[in-house]
């Protein structure tokens, strides 16, 4: 008898994290914004084999813009805890995806340019609002 239920977890319902966090890996300390997530691991098997931590498929995973170079990482949810730093984020495709930057929530603010990648939009972003002012360069 097959015994369905055994390996098996549905999806998680929500995520903790959503587009424009600013997070912080808890192993590697890098941080960097979220840009889009999944309610499971969407990587192919031989990727998650690749993965030296291997954290559960069955919770979110994230797409982050990581600061300080141009990586795009593929993180678990465990992996991961909002960054108090509240240091900006630089990458260069911030411009990209996001149109705005809320201080008090140390949070970006996620346009409609769809996250896909490998296929780029066929239209560049759009304007930032006319009031909108860029976070300053850390230190300053």
């Amino acid at each position: 008898m097959i015994n369905l239920s055994d390996g098996y977890a549905p999806p998680p319902e929500s995520s903790k994290f959503d587009p424009g966090d600013v997070i912080q890996h808890l192993r590697y300390g890098y941080r960097g914004v979220i840009v889009d997530f999944d309610p499971s691991c969407q990587a192919p098997d031989h990727w998650y084999q690749s993965n030296q931590t291997q954290p559960d498929r069955n919770q979110a995973w994230y797409h982050v813009l990581v600061d300080g170079n141009q990586q795009v990482t593929y993180v678990a949810e465990s992996n991961l805890n909002y960054d108090q730093s509240g240091l900006p984020v630089v990458h260069g495709m911030l411009n990209l995806f996001f149109s705005g930057y809320n201080e008090e929530e140390n949070k970006y603010l996620r346009n409609e340019v769809p996250w896909n990648p490998g296929n780029p939009p066929d239209a560049p972003p759009p304007s930032p609002p006319p009031d909108f002012e860029p976070p300053p360069p850390p230190n300053s």
